[in-house]
């Protein structure tokens, strides 16, 4: 039948003639959005792994510099080709040497690694030399960049997409190399604003 547009997601069926746009009805003018406090209780519900983002510049001083940062919102994508998300601040430190470098590596962290976690989610950070030099890593062969020692697992990437999405920026990964790393142990997790281990 001409003028209906039926897509299937899933299991479920969407039928675009009984969305509002389709029917030629104009947006609700008194639709609001979720305020910032509102957002972050809402969504600090959803537990999440962490892991420990990590870029070599080599544009940073003579030797160059690593650049680390904690992130709790890293997914996979793809299994075929073997595709991976992580979201960085946009116009952050991370952000800028993404920007220039398109090879990074991500340590997924182990319950016993949250004060890793918590020093590279401080602020106001004008070099990560010192915390790199505190912690026991190796430099991955595929991306160059730091590997957290004892970490649950270890994948190194280089950047496919970048996607702007709001304030911050989406960058599609293609996994180069994927290690597992301690043989035992949980993950270190962020729930309501804590980091936190399972059990």
């Amino acid at each position: 039948m001409r003028g209906r547009t039926t897509r299937r997601y899933g299991a479920g069926v969407y039928n675009a003639m009984t969305t509002p746009a389709a029917a030629g009805q104009p947006a609700d003018p008194a639709e609001t959005e979720a305020s910032a406090e509102e957002f972050r209780a809402a969504l600090g519900q959803l537990a999440s792994g962490v892991v420990l983002l990590a870029v070599h510049d080599p544009e940073e001083g003579a030797r160059g510099e690593d650049i680390g940062m904690t992130a709790t919102a890293f997914l996979s994508v793809s299994l075929d080709p073997p595709l991976v998300l992580v979201s960085v601040r946009e116009d952050s430190r991370m952000d800028d040497a993404l920007d220039r470098v398109d090879h990074w590596a991500v340590s997924v962290l182990a319950a016993e690694q949250r004060v890793t976690a918590a020093r590279f989610a401080m602020k106001g950070r004008v070099s990560d030399r010192l915390l790199f030099a505190d912690l026991p890593h190796e430099r991955g062969p595929a991306s160059g960049a730091p590997l957290v020692s004892d970490a649950l697992a270890t994948v190194e990437c280089r950047t496919e997409q970048r996607i702007s999405a709001g304030d911050h920026v989406l960058l599609i990964g293609r996994v180069l190399s994927a290690r597992l790393g301690r043989p035992s142990g949980g993950p270190l997790v962020y729930f309501r604003g804590q980091y936190r281990q399972l059990g």
